[in-house]
């Protein structure tokens, strides 16, 4: 046993330096946590000198709040405007350098699109009265905001609610720009939020002076006219150096409503609008009253155009159809014929406006589009919302509504193609899918049924279980996009029942193919496209490519034995022609956001949509009310005088009955009375096919040849 008492034998030096290394560690931590504790009381101590306490305590707490809330609005408001921001990696400056006068069928000119950029005019030449007219009337501090005017809007509020409506605008020069440049003109928070951050990206990237120029230069000024300069030369004769103080006044007063102030149109409400102008010039500061008082006395006059309309939707649609076809040729101004039919576009608008003046506050509907197809796949008109003026926005073209109903006969031609038959008997009952229980507009079920009698019923069930059971959704959007159809159609299991999002002209050209015997690839808008030399840079019968076959001819005939008893007997009576067979389909989205009648004859195919920008439920308006009357009322109009032409697989256009009788539900309500819009009798339908038998000869002749030159006499 060891001796505790004997002397141990010393460490080695390795050990003693560790233990001293680790003495040396505790004894630094415990001085840092000592340092750091009187650190702390001290910085405790100085904080007391700042609590507050009492009312104040509850001020800093609100600030606090306040600060916070903000912070995460503002994380939320920059996640929204980021889509808008990808806007401006484009080249958004270009208008692109394309100038094309355009033509209607009958080689009437019809408009003009397209600026050349020496047309143009610098702000600093533009006469002191014309930017004062701007500026008092659309944005007075202008020069000293920084894209959003807080005081602007704040005024504007005060003056709406003492008027108990809309008088002023709070929105800036730079927000209209950014609306214009950028986004659409439909009314939602998210379109409101990108208008704010877009307007304060113009503001610090470019000069006051460009801004005002860019909203100069690219404002819609009615009458087909876009910039101060062409409205200018439009309505007055003028260059915009040589305008008075009341035509200032006048084209300032176009700014906010350029349909409804457009002097050719209504001179009177152009001359009221521009005295306010006058009004607000003098309230602003910009001017005297004794120096408009000459203005106000002698008020401008206009150049007389008639109340000819302009096409203005579908001149959007066709000028962007001439850029795509000329794009290869290096031919940037041209004459463009395009297909439109002034006789069925003013009646399309008509039917439109007629309807919605109507009934639009019954059905609480305030918009609307439709285009129509011939058969030989000529655009004929285009409408792309009520009001051109008010609102640029081309929902015919551009705006992606669900369909609703109106996409089942997407379905069933699927199913044609894959051996049913219109007899075919599926059943109506309980189905689910993935956990989706579609169930039917009366919430009922009928049991087994024909394909016939479930599509004519517009029953929910049956188009589904074609898709669960038979088909899936592959196919279906395959030959919906084999169709011509554009828009993206997603494969979701919902799409059976039109959730997926499709344009007016998207339906039209879908529906076509039907009209059209299963052919498609002829839809167009321009025939031909000319240099103003006379070379011709563009022929459809030429250059376009060749139609095709998507859909058999047994299968587009099933489909339209079908389709043809909708407006007979099924959801579309109001559609029905008088003593015409036609063929469609009704379609209603959920809530009443949305209401379809896409029909066809033999002769055209007409999509009529209606509902609001806002997507706000209409008022239970389905697609056999008003869509249904809109598109009767103007194919009515669109088929007198022509020679009929049945549809493929039906025998005869006509319906047998009584000449006394007229169709049940033809589409108009029992109180009203208003007589059917006529079309005016051009050719008679005889000579009408003689000039077109013609025409083919002209187009199949062979080109002449080139005489020789004649030999001269030192030849000789």
């Amino acid at each position: 046993m060891d001796d505790p008492f004997k002397p141990r034998k010393s460490r080695s030096p390795r050990a003693t330096r560790f233990l001293a290394v680790d003495a040396w560690i505790d004894s630094s931590l415990y001085e840092a946590g000592f340092k750091l504790g009187e650190w702390w009381e001290r910085l405790t101590i100085f904080s007391r000198r700042f609590r507050v306490t009492g009312w104040r305590r509850c001020l800093v707490e609100l600030a606090s709040e306040a600060a916070t809330l903000g912070a995460a609005g503002s994380v939320v408001m920059l996640a929204l405007a980021m889509p808008a921001f990808e806007e401006t990696s484009k080249d958004w400056r270009s208008q692109g350098d394309f100038a094309v006068t355009f033509l209607d069928r009958y080689g009437n000119e019809i408009g003009q699109r397209g600026i050349i950029q020496r047309d143009s005019v610098p702000v600093d030449e533009f006469p002191d009265h014309v930017v004062k007219a701007v500026l008092a009337t659309e944005d007075r501090r202008f020069f000293t905001h920084f894209g959003i005017d807080f005081l602007g809007l704040t005024r504007a509020m005060q003056e709406n609610v003492r008027a108990n409506s809309v008088v002023q605008g709070g929105s800036t020069i730079t927000q209209q720009l950014a609306k214009n440049l950028f986004l659409s003109n439909e009314r939602t928070v998210e379109r409101k939020v990108k208008e704010a951050f877009l307007s304060l990206w113009l503001e610090m990237n470019l000069s006051k002076k460009e801004i005002l120029q860019l909203y100069l230069d690219r404002a819609y000024m009615g009458g087909g006219t876009f910039g101060i300069a062409a409205a200018a030369d439009f309505y007055f004769g003028k260059k915009i150096k040589d305008l008075t103080l009341a035509e200032a006044a006048m084209l300032a007063g176009l700014f906010k409503a350029p349909a409804k102030y457009a002097p050719h149109i209504n001179l009177p409400a152009a001359r009221a609008r521009a005295n306010e102008v006058l009004t607000n010039m003098v309230q602003g500061g910009f001017t005297t009253e004794g120096q408009v008082l000459s203005a106000r006395l002698h008020p401008a006059d206009v150049i007389d155009r008639g109340n000819k309309k302009s096409p203005d939707y579908f001149l959007d649609w066709a000028f962007e159809e001439a850029k795509r076809v000329a794009q290869k040729s290096g031919v940037h101004s041209m004459v463009a014929r395009t297909t439109i039919d002034m006789n069925i576009q003013a009646a399309a608008e008509e039917s439109l406006e007629y309807h919605l003046r109507q009934y639009g506050k019954e059905y609480g509907v305030s918009e609307g589009a439709i285009v129509v197809i011939e058969t030989n796949g000529a655009v004929r008109a285009i409408v792309g919302g009520r009001d051109y003026g008010a609102s640029q926005f081309n929902r015919a073209t551009k705006a992606l509504r669900q369909t609703g109903s109106s996409f089942k006969p997407y379905v069933y031609a699927t199913a044609m193609e894959n051996g049913f038959t219109p007899g075919s008997v599926i059943s109506d009952g309980p189905i689910s899918w993935g956990g989706w229980s579609p169930k039917n507009y009366t919430r009922g079920y009928s049991g087994r049924m024909t394909l016939t009698t479930a599509l004519v019923k517009s029953i929910n069930t049956v188009p589904v279980r074609l898709a669960k059971d038979h088909l899936t959704t592959k196919p279906i959007k395959a030959l919906i996009q084999a169709m011509g159809v554009e828009s993206e159609i997603s494969t979701h299991k919902t799409m059976v029942l039109g959730t997926s999002g499709m344009t007016v002209m998207d339906q039209a050209t879908g529906y076509s193919v039907f009209a059209d015997n299963g052919m498609t690839g002829l839809r167009h808008g321009i025939t031909q496209l000319i240099t103003h030399g006379g070379d011709v840079v563009y022929d459809f019968d030429r250059d376009a490519p060749e139609p095709h076959r998507v859909l058999s001819e047994k299968a587009a005939a099933q489909m339209n034995s079908m389709l043809v008893q909708v407006p007979e007997i099924g959801t579309a009576r109001r559609a029905a022609l008088p003593g015409i067979r036609s063929a469609g389909k009704t379609g209603t989205t959920q809530a009443y956001r949305d209401a379809w009648y896409i029909g066809f004859t033999g002769n055209y195919t007409c999509a009529v949509w209606l509902g609001n920008d806002d997507f706000t439920s209409t008022r239970n308006m389905t697609g056999g009310s008003l869509p249904a009357m809109t598109w009767q009322r103007l194919m009515a109009y669109a088929h007198q005088n022509i020679e009929l032409k049945p549809i493929p697989g039906i025998e005869h256009p006509f319906i047998e009955m009584p000449a006394a009788e007229k169709p049940a539900g033809a589409g108009k309500k029992p109180t009203d009375t208003t007589p059917e819009i006529e079309r005016p009798r051009v050719l008679s339908a005889a000579t009408t096919r003689v000039l077109r038998a013609m025409t083919q000869m002209f187009r199949k002749a062979p080109a002449l040849e080139t005489p020789a030159e004649p030999k001269t006499l030192s030849a000789l």
